[in-house]
């Protein structure tokens, strides 16, 4: 006895019955198992993938660059000085991209993304031809044509052949070459267009470069040595800016050579290890679950070891050990299996994948998924073990009649909300955006508690309800509330997973209703760029003529950075995650008399008409608080070279849902007086009378008339976002599928677990008198009733969040759909019926004799 006690305190003893009771197998701990490797697999799976595309994009960042560092201008080309400083740092090519219309000779016309190059293109990389051809020939001026190698959607679009010849503003242009690979396309952002490749000479011969044209130029520089080091680039981006501090060039280095590609990995990567975490935390109520059946069955051992001296606290050590084995065991699977997804997508997807996946074995990433897996498991098996700690041996044998329900020790409480909250600090902490994170925790938390309150809840209704007359209704409410019921099983798990279902599907839903179906009846059928000022007035007469009755609404434009606010440049400032991206990169701008239509001034005054004092801005207001702005504030604006400081005068909330034309920033008019800049208009059809012969004869005349000015279709850019916003929620959606997948897992196990009482107990009812159909009915409304209070649940908790979502995340109105969330709803719920009843069936069918002869 002295041996085994001192054992025990020494740690040695648990340990080693922990290995030894694991010899007789993993019998009531698959389910554990299965729902750590989930949740494991699925942060694993995510983390991976994503630093696998991070480590893609900083191995291939010269290559996405297409430079060791690159400058970028707006509307305007480098001067001789500004060429003349890059030329003295290494070997510079110079590029133009805009959008623009390419037409054919029986006016056809598509939107195209026009890529100007000059012969050194490109520096990294390889530009892949078919036919191949040398860049030069491709690109040559022959028989009075420029050459152009073009992607063949665009072939497949205007049903040309390779050798077509298609027009681009004033030049003639013939598709000599089809585009495989171009190396540096991943930096260009989202393309509303094919693309078309030409020489700067053909650029110019279109007649598209006039002033304040929507045109980036690129500057991409290789350095000398043909491995420049990071101090490298980053002595020649200081250099610039002091040497040439007003030229207002947006500067990238071959370590964000894509940055907002890199932004929108670590966003979707933060959110589908947030829905990791929820099928971890399903599936903790499976451990917790396997951990109370466990020690149940081991009622025997426990009260013989308390019998020979053994204390609780030891008896918690030994079983939290084997748990904890368990756990590792679990979480060792997942990492395993999440940690090769990038394989596998490599191997299956390598060809079709846009982006640069280098996979590899990242121990950090798996380490982390395993921790988020072994604090679950440590948080939800505590309560559990440390019930048993204090628990007299008599009560111990007893405790299926009787449960004694007294809370574990003051230290089993306190380790587990102590675990609760590293769980819930790691998981902020590890966080890209940690105020989302904050809100996802603290929501689980909430979520969790009241799923616990409504299975109490529902307990206590069902004992105080009055007796039933009919048997079949007096079972099913005395199942729902007796020992051992499973009800805060049923609620806590396919709860949690269906509020997660339901916040996805109605995200979805209002994405695409708001940006399709509501479409037509609220939306611009055109957006015009680039329309020239000396045309503006003939432009506006030819569309009056062509589309009679449609509205066409035109301002003038520019684009400028954000690099200052008031006082301090962008990197000295703290902006908010919601807008941090106003400051990344050229915003569209304005100037006007009036607050445009959309718009509600909400502080501070518009400017009278004809204002003409010093330079006066109104800015959209969540723009103007994440960066911590007022009425009276100060920002800069770096345009066409130039920085411009304006006054904030007033603060506007915008309807960017009615995708009319509206700004962030709406300058005074005599901030830009005699300023080059273009207009965009957006033309507007009253309700259902679109016309899409119309719109098309109206795209020909104006393509004939204006060929410098570019006409987007709404409907066809509205197609491209909606296409990667359904790529983004299918990777959503399949992620939040695993959670479901947890709570059945979680569910099938507490079924298992309780198949030996449904057993005797339909045995002894069949005894007494009990059909097989009236059991089954008892049981079917018991899990009827379950399943109709865990949907109603999971659809009010998970309409809850998509609002939170769509409307303060993505800034969307929020529209409530009962179609997904009611199909959710009866998913549960048959989910539940079928779950509980397959179980059940099972029981019914054991012969009488053999049970009774064991009771």
């Amino acid at each position: 006895m002295t041996s085994l006690v001192a054992s025990s305190r020494s740690g040695a003893l648990p340990l080693r019955i922990a290995l030894r009771e694991l010899r007789g197998g993993l019998r009531g701990f698959f389910v554990f198992i299965a729902c750590i490797a989930l949740g494991v697999m699925t942060i694993a799976a995510v983390t991976s993938f994503s630093r696998s595309l991070t480590e893609g994009l900083a191995r291939g960042g010269r290559t996405i660059l297409g430079a060791d560092i690159a400058f970028s201008l707006l509307h305007r080309e480098a001067t001789e000085a500004e060429r003349a400083f890059l030329a003295r740092q290494g070997s510079v090519v110079a590029a133009a991209t805009m959008r623009a219309m390419a037409r054919t000779s029986d006016q056809r016309s598509a939107l195209v993304e026009l890529k100007a190059v000059d012969n050194v293109y490109p520096h990294f990389g390889a530009l892949v031809l078919k036919p191949a051809l040398p860049l030069n020939d491709a690109m040559a001026m022959r028989d009075g044509a420029y050459g152009a190698a073009v992607d063949e959607s665009l072939l497949a679009r205007l049903e040309l052949p390779l050798g077509s010849r298609i027009q681009v503003g004033g030049a003639t242009i013939e598709l000599r070459s089809v585009i495989e690979a171009e190396p540096d396309k991943l930096s260009a952002g989202v393309a509303f267009g094919p693309r078309l490749l030409v020489s700067i000479e053909a650029l110019r011969a279109t007649g598209l470069l006039q002033p304040g044209s929507l045109v980036r130029w690129s500057y991409q520089l290789k350095l000398p040595g043909g491995n420049a080091t990071d101090p490298a680039t980053e002595a020649v981006a200081t250099a610039a800016q002091k040497e040439l501090p007003q030229a207002g060039w947006e500067i990238r280095s071959r370590n964000n050579a894509s940055p907002s590609l890199e932004r929108n990995i670590e966003r979707f990567t933060q959110f589908l290890t947030l829905v990791g975490l929820i099928a971890l935390l399903v599936g903790g109520v499976g451990v917790a679950n396997a951990v109370k059946a466990y020690v149940e069955r081991k009622h025997d051992t426990i009260a013989t070891m308390k019998a020979l001296g053994a204390s609780g606290g030891s008896i918690v050590r030994l079983y939290l050990v084997q748990v904890m084995l368990l756990a590792a065991l679990g979480a060792l699977i997942g990492a395993v299996l999440g940690g090769g997804l990038p394989f596998a997508a490599l191997s299956l997807f390598g060809l079709i994948l846009p982006l640069p996946v280098a996979p590899a074995i990242y121990p950090a990433e798996l380490a982390l998924a395993a921790t988020y897996g072994m604090l679950t498991a440590l948080a939800f098996a505590i309560w559990p073990l440390g019930r048993a700690h204090d628990v007299p041996v008599s009560a111990l044998f007893r405790d299926a009649v009787a449960p004694d329900r007294r809370w574990p020790r003051r230290r089993y409480v306190v380790a587990t909300v102590l675990i609760v909250a590293a769980l819930a600090a790691f998981s902020i902490f590890m966080s890209y955006d940690r105020r989302i994170a904050t809100i996802f925790v603290t929501s689980a938390a909430l979520i969790l508690v009241t799923l616990r309150l409504i299975a109490a809840a529902v307990m206590a209704v069902a004992r105080r309800l009055p007796r039933a007359q009919s048997t079949v209704v007096r079972l099913a409410v005395n199942n729902i509330h007796r020992p051992g019921a499973l009800t805060p099983t049923v609620v806590l798990s396919l709860g949690l997973g269906l509020a997660l279902l339901v916040t996805v599907t109605l995200i979805d839903g209002n994405l695409r209703q708001q940006f399709a179906a509501a479409l037509p009846e609220r939306a611009p059928a055109f957006y015009f760029l680039d329309i020239q000022q000396a045309d503006a007035e003939r432009f506006e007469k030819e569309v009056a003529k062509d589309a009679p009755g449609a509205a066409l609404n035109r301002v003038p434009m520019l684009r400028g950075r954000i690099v200052a606010v008031n006082g301090k440049r962008p990197e000295e400032l703290n902006p908010t995650p919601q807008v941090a991206w106003a400051l990344q990169g050229d915003r569209g701008i304005t100037y006007a008399n009036q607050a445009p239509n959309g718009s509600r001034i909400v502080a501070g005054k518009w400017w009278d008409e004809g204002y003409a004092g010093p330079p006066l801005v109104s800015l959209e207001k969540r723009i103007a608080d994440g960066l911590g702005l007022t009425v009276g504030g100060k920002i800069t604006v770096n345009v066409l070279g130039r920085d411009i400081t304006a006054e904030v005068a007033n603060l506007r909330t915008v309807d960017w849902q009615s995708l009319g034309i509206n700004f962030v920033l709406v300058y005074s008019p005599s901030t830009f007086r005699g300023a080059p800049n273009t207009s965009i208009g957006t033309l507007t059809y009253p309700t259902n009378s679109a016309d899409p012969a119309r719109e098309i004869a109206l795209v020909k005349a104006l393509a004939v008339t204006f060929p410098g000015v570019t006409v987007v279709r709404v409907k066809e850019a509205i197609d491209v976002v909606g296409s990667l916003i359904t790529n983004l929620i299918v990777g959503i959606r399949s992620a939040s599928l695993l959670s479901i997948l947890s709570a059945i897992l979680v569910l099938g196990g507490a079924l298992s677990a309780s198949h030996r009482h449904r057993v005797y107990e339909s045995v002894v009812l069949k005894t007494l008198g009990a059909t097989r159909m009236r059991l089954i009915a008892a049981y079917a409304l018991e899990y009827l009733v379950l399943g109709a209070v865990t949907a109603a649940f999971g659809v009010a908790v998970g309409s809850l969040a998509a609002w939170f979502v769509v409307s303060d995340i993505m800034n969307l109105r929020f529209v409530w759909l009962p179609a997904p969330a009611l199909v959710a709803a009866v998913g549960a719920l048959l989910l539940t019926v079928t779950l509980g009843l397959s179980g059940t069936v099972r029981a019914l069918g054991q012969k009488a004799a053999p049970v009774l002869r064991n009771l």
